[in-house]
């Protein structure tokens, strides 16, 4: 190891002042209001004795599961094409195809609306072709959508990456021995995309656990975690509750990320 000099410690102070300003102090702060309340430190299991919160979780739990199968069937499906043909217009596809990057969750949420709402194009053509209401933009589904539709980009990216550091001599050797190009996928190309897999599901995963604008915009008949936080901040101002279940939402997050970094290196990086 080399030697440290007081400017290696100039190098690490602005990321120590922001860690400590931005984090450690305010996340602090947080359990200690969290456990202010009637229930004190047994507001921390309130997902567990509060059967709405229980509820809660589980459905926020099963949607962000849900989301993250979802993202990466679609993502790696799609990766796999776009890194090994060559077309016109493939550079266009995948701008495009990234381009939610540059949306908030409020954004999404509209475009939801706009697609599968009371006055969306999903309705307007399921009235005149089947002269039936078809809305599911205010539900699980319409946020299962919108989910998928932000997560995308964040798994594609990552999967193409793993894809092209991929090694073609092993296909060709597979398929050589008479491996058919199932064998092929299932064989040895995903289990050589492993670490892109777990470490890009991992953020999808956090990433809907704790997405709070598309939830907001679309939320008529929706109950997430983030839902209810903000509900319990906003509308109750039980503030005990709301660090207690922003703490127990932010722990499975980190648990997730920490145990996929371990079974993927060092790729898996925080949600945005």
């Amino acid at each position: 190891m080399g030697r440290h000099t007081p400017f290696d410690g100039l190098l690490i102070l602005p990321v120590g002042i922001f860690a400590l300003a931005f984090f450690l102090i305010p996340m602090g702060r947080l359990v200690v209001i969290g456990a202010t309340g009637e229930d004190g430190l047994g507001a921390y299991l309130s997902v567990l004795t509060n059967p709405r919160h229980g509820q809660t979780m589980l459905a926020t739990l099963l949607l962000s599961g849900a989301v993250t199968l979802a993202t990466l069937i679609i993502s790696t499906t799609a990766g796999l094409f776009l890194v090994r043909h060559r077309f016109p217009g493939r550079n266009l596809l995948i701008a495009m195809l990234t381009f939610p990057l540059a949306f908030p969750g409020v954004v999404v949420g509209f475009m939801v609306i706009i697609l599968a709402g009371r006055q969306g194009l999903i309705n307007m053509a399921s009235r005149a072709l089947f002269d039936t209401r078809l809305v599911f933009a205010y539900s699980m589904a319409g946020l299962f959508a919108g989910y998928l539709y932000f997560s995308i980009p964040r798994v594609l990216l990552t999967v193409m990456a793993g894809i092209e550091k991929l090694d073609p001599a092993l296909d060709e050797a597979a398929r050589s021995l008479g491996a058919s190009p199932w064998q092929v996928l299932r064989d040895v190309t995903l289990p050589a995309l492993r670490p892109a897999l777990i470490a890009s599901g991992a953020v999808a995963f956090a990433t809907a656990m704790g997405a709070f604008g598309t939830a907001f915009t679309l939320a008529t008949d929706i109950d997430v975690l983030p839902m209810v936080i903000y509900t319990e901040f906003t509308l109750q101002a039980n503030f005990a509750v709301a660090g207690a279940l922003s703490i127990v939402l932010g722990l499975i997050t980190w648990a997730v990320l920490t145990v996929a970094r371990q079974f993927a290196g060092t790729s898996v990086a925080a949600a945005g």
